[in-house]
């Protein structure tokens, strides 16, 4: 009797994913695959619903399962830091969808005040922050808020912050940078102390608990973020001011303790104690050193933040607003921007296709331009595998990263995801 107790034991352990017999736990997911990625698709006719598509990080197939709900237009989207939460703008309703990943349910949606380009979701907690440069702030004739979102709720409290743009977090969330369009200001948000439905603390005197307007910069338009040092993006003449700039800001005092100047910066990416910055100069952008009919490059300047200076010369990218970029394990640096130089139909190609994406080895410097077409929306690289997955022009393209060129087999024989619509982006929600 009691070994019969005892192996039943044993086969209700396996059954229950060890969560009650000592082992790890393991949250039930619908899609039962142990590497997910999630894909934002947007509606493109009747027929079809956008919605999160759940792929197989291990063979890059869709999951046999429905779509998770996020209105009809999902694009944009953000991870919390520790994946359990997930985020989806729809364009459609101005609405942000969160879901929790462990178990592939919907956690609830907030409905912004307008469209927003940026959002972030800074703690494993349900709440983000989005920017909003349209929304009206009752009482006053300014445009533009941050909205502290409360995703189990629904609901959120408007920071009013003109003309509010982009929105950067330190690690906790207790700290926002926002970036207003056309503006030589950064705005430092304390999230936690403003006061709903809507807080007005930045159009009195600053600083004050909830706002501080910082001065100094040219044209900011972006950050990141390292402990309580921030690397802030002067944009410059790419957005009408006057030299593009990583400016070292100390968030503790509030204060610009380096200014490095480089080619252009509208995007950056932190690798150890290196600073790779992405823009488009408005000259001296010419595309020097490659065979295309595109008249216009971008630039990538690679910052050594020991020494506060640029190594080498910039080198030649493509062009058009930088917003993305992502570091594969084995040194390659995926680069995207919107609104460039397309060349060429990769659909039906003849002669030179060239589009939104460089790919730039940081082993030799070197730059390689894939034949493609459109903006990239989302970039994902992963540490098992020699992939990169680029959202570029609604498609979803799956890159070897060994041969820096399509991945083609039995799964991919066009080397794309097959995803009807628009992908808009693409996050692994997995750590593989």
């Amino acid at each position: 009797m009691k070994k019969w107790i005892v192996a039943t034991l044993v086969v209700v352990c396996a059954a229950v994913s060890f969560v009650a017999c000592g082992g790890k736990s393991t949250a039930p997911k619908v899609s039962g695959l142990p590497e997910r990625v999630l894909a934002s698709q947007g509606v493109t006719s009747a027929n079809n619903f956008g919605g999160l598509f759940i792929i197989d990080g291990r063979n890059d197939t869709i999951a046999r399962i429905a779509p998770l709900s996020a209105g009809s237009s999902p694009g944009l989207m953000a991870m919390s830091p520790t994946l359990n939460i997930a985020g989806a703008f729809d364009a459609s309703s101005n609405s942000i969808f969160a879901v929790n990943t462990t178990d592939e349910s919907s956690i609830g949606k907030v409905q912004l005040p307008g469209p927003t380009s940026s959002f972030v979701i800074p703690t494993a907690s349900a709440t983000g922050f989005a920017a909003v440069p349209t929304a009206t702030v009752t009482g006053f004739a300014y445009l533009g808020a941050i909205a502290s979102m409360n995703f189990t709720a629904g609901a959120f409290t408007a920071i009013a912050v003109n003309s509010a743009q982009t929105v950067v977090a330190n690690s906790d969330g207790s700290q926002l940078l926002v970036f207003s369009a056309d503006s030589d200001f950064v705005t430092v948000l304390n999230p936690g102390a403003a006061a709903p439905p809507v807080d007005t603390s930045c159009y009195y005197t600053t600083p004050n608990t909830v706002c501080a307007i910082v001065a100094g910069f040219d044209r900011p338009v972006f950050a990141i973020v390292k402990g309580s040092t921030a690397y802030v993006l002067n944009c410059g003449p790419q957005c009408g001011g006057t030299q593009a700039s990583v400016m070292v800001f100390d968030l503790a005092t509030l204060t610009v303790t380096k200014t490095i100047p480089v080619a252009a910066a509208t995007m950056a990416l932190l690798n150890g104690t290196t600073l790779y910055v992405a823009g488009t100069p408005p000259t001296n952008n010419a595309c020097t050193g490659q065979t295309t009919t595109a008249k216009t490059c971008g630039r990538l300047s690679v910052v050594d933040l020991n020494s506060g200076k640029v190594v080498g010369s910039p080198a030649v990218i493509t062009d058009g607003y930088h917003a993305r970029m992502d570091m594969t394990f084995n040194g390659q640096l995926f680069i995207g921007s919107r609104d460039c130089t397309n060349i060429g139909n990769v659909n039906n190609p003849s002669g030179e296709v060239r589009g939104c994406l460089t790919i730039y080895k940081t082993a030799d410097g070197s730059v390689l331009i894939p034949p493609d077409n459109g903006n990239v929306d989302g970039l994902q690289g992963f540490k098992s595998r020699d992939v990169e997955y680029v959202a570029e022009g609604g498609a979803l393209r799956v890159y070897d990263i060994r041969k820096d060129i399509l991945l083609i087999n039995d799964f991919l024989p066009q080397g794309t995801i097959n995803i009807v619509g628009y992908v808009g982006d693409v996050k692994a929600i997995d750590d593989f």
